[in-house]
């Protein structure tokens, strides 16, 4: 057992893994704060015109799907690195791993 540890210590794939989680975490806390700005914009929005604005929508949207890109990743739900080593909510076309 001690020497399959030692051998998944060794993986680089695992090392450069790790790297780019820490580095979506912090992207993702970005992400978060932009949709409470999106959210707080919108209730603007509403509580003024008394309709969503259709810019704050899609851009929320967008910047969700982005979110949820990033939490399979950090997940390992998905080995596909989110934007910008892909396209711009490319989340749709993902495969996910089967569960055993």
């Amino acid at each position: 057992m001690q020497d399959q540890i030692n051998e998944n210590l060794k993986k680089i794939e695992t090392w450069k893994r790790i790297i780019f989680m820490v580095i979506y975490a912090a992207i993702d806390s970005l992400v978060k704060l932009l949709l409470w700005l999106v959210i707080l914009l919108q209730v603007g929005s509403v509580l003024l015109t008394g309709a969503c604005n259709p810019n704050i929508l899609n851009f929320g949207r967008s910047l969700s799907i982005y979110h949820y890109h990033i939490l399979l990743f950090l997940t390992f739900n998905t080995d596909k690195l989110p934007f910008p080593f892909a396209d711009w909510n490319d989340t749709a076309n993902l495969e996910l791993p089967h569960k055993p």
